[in-house]
């Protein structure tokens, strides 16, 4: 059975930088999930959002989202952040489209 959750850290096949899901479960069953790259060294922005996990640490680029379809791309899982680093990057995302 298929199963990304919201806060693993990918890499994803073809894709230079590992990806963070920030898509929430339900949507991740159709196969894609919403995707935000991880990058070690960016400026400050307040879209620019860093974590520290337990195997990796970096800066989740929350204007870079993509969706990605995985029935057609190979990925591994990396690692996982903490519920309190998704809430703050979903928040950061969510601040893009509000008014």
């Amino acid at each position: 059975m298929f199963s990304i959750e919201q806060g693993e850290i990918l890499k994803v096949e073809n894709i230079k930088y590992p990806v963070l899901v920030v898509s929430k479960n339900f949507f991740n069953r159709t196969e894609q999930a919403i995707v935000c790259p991880i990058i070690q060294d960016k400026p400050d922005d307040p879209l620019h959002i860093p974590f520290m996990a337990e195997k990796l640490s970096g800066t989740v680029l929350c204007e870079e989202m993509k969706l990605m379809d995985f029935r057609y791309r190979g990925f591994s899982l990396l690692d996982r952040i903490a519920y309190s680093d998704i809430i703050n990057i979903t928040d950061a995302i969510q601040s893009i489209f509000d008014y």
